[in-house]
């Protein structure tokens, strides 16, 4: 049997650290809700990494993230904190045995201050597509 995996690791800059301990509860109230829909969400694990300073929050999954509820996240603390900008983040889907179509990525672009998706590509339709002769 295969295990399948959704690895990613990344940085969002809060400004301050204590909108870093804020980020937080904004965490823990995105926790409750994943736990409670059916199923429950795979999500992410959070820190307020020192060696990145007290207001970068690092997110980070090495076993079955949600790449959403990143996203959700974070649209979540810029609305918060007023964040603004482009943001984004990359992850990679992989098994752990050799299966056809079990390996791939994505990578997401956020505008911060708008709170909207700028540009996102996930690379199994992207593969597929371009294969059939619908993208360049």
């Amino acid at each position: 049997m295969a295990d399948y995996f959704t690895h990613f690791s990344c940085l969002l800059d809060v400004r301050t650290p204590d909108n870093a301990a804020r980020a937080l509860d904004i965490y823990n109230d995105l926790c409750v809700q994943g736990a409670s829909e059916g199923p429950p969400s795979d999500g992410f694990l959070l820190s307020v990494d020192p060696a990145h300073g007290g207001s970068k929050l690092w997110m980070q999954e090495d076993g079955t993230g949600d790449p959403q509820r990143v996203i959700d996240f974070v649209l979540r603390c810029a609305d918060t904190f007023a964040l603004t900008g482009r943001w984004g983040f990359q992850w990679a889907s992989t098994c752990s045995r050799p299966r056809i179509n079990a390996f791939g990525g994505g990578a997401h672009v956020l505008d911060l201050g708008r709170r909207d998706t700028v540009t996102w590509i996930g690379t199994h339709g992207w593969l597929d597509d371009t294969i059939r002769g619908g993208r360049p």
